[in-house]
């Protein structure tokens, strides 16, 4: 396998990418399925996947990177970075197909009745989300903001704010985790 010319023990996963790209190598996809699956496998997981969907997601998101290798570009990102973004790609269609009821109207005869209880728990939740976003600090709020009511890629995020990209990925998970919590102390 390829190694990086400033740490020769750190695997080059972009190296091991345009290896695929180039000549469809199994050895280097061997490498990238064996480092990435099980860390794809673990980000679904945290974002609320079962473990079943979320292996199935993290094999989909292999796939893609074996079937579009050819359209990675080092000089535009790292391997992890462009493997995650085809990962949060994959989770977001998944939500959308979840929250899209005609997606799945051919397997109900009807769309299920919201009950006053429904409407209810979504108003509380709404209002336990609310309180927890006004508890973080503006930088917080601000790149949860753009991330999730936005849906924005967190590179474009750092480029709105004009910070760094490991700011961005910093500032989500400080507020997740701030937000988990406080929601929990609302309950």
């Amino acid at each position: 396998m390829p190694v990086r010319d400033h740490d020769p023990t750190v695997p080059d996963w972009s190296g091991c990418v345009v290896a695929v790209a180039r000549s469809r190598d199994r050895q280097s996809f061997a490498e990238l399925f064996g480092h990435f699956a099980p860390r794809l496998k673990g980000f679904f997981v945290r974002l609320g996947v079962s473990p079943g969907a979320a292996e199935d997601l993290a094999q989909d998101t292999m796939l893609i990177v074996w079937r579009r290798a050819e359209t990675f570009d080092p000089a535009r990102a790292s391997a992890a970075t462009w493997i995650f973004t085809i990962a949060r790609n994959l989770r977001i269609d998944m939500k959308r197909r979840e929250r899209d009821p005609q997606l799945l109207a051919d397997f109900y005869d009807a769309a299920p009745m919201a009950t006053p209880s429904d409407h209810l728990s979504a108003a509380e939740r709404e209002v336990r989300v609310r309180a927890a976003l006004a508890e973080l600090p503006v930088d917080q709020v601000e790149v949860i903001r753009l991330s999730f009511f936005e849906d924005r890629p967190h590179a474009e995020i750092a480029g709105v704010l004009d910070i760094p990209l490991g700011t961005v990925k910093s500032r989500v998970r400080l507020a997740m985790n701030r937000l988990r919590a406080l929601v929990e102390d609302l309950k």
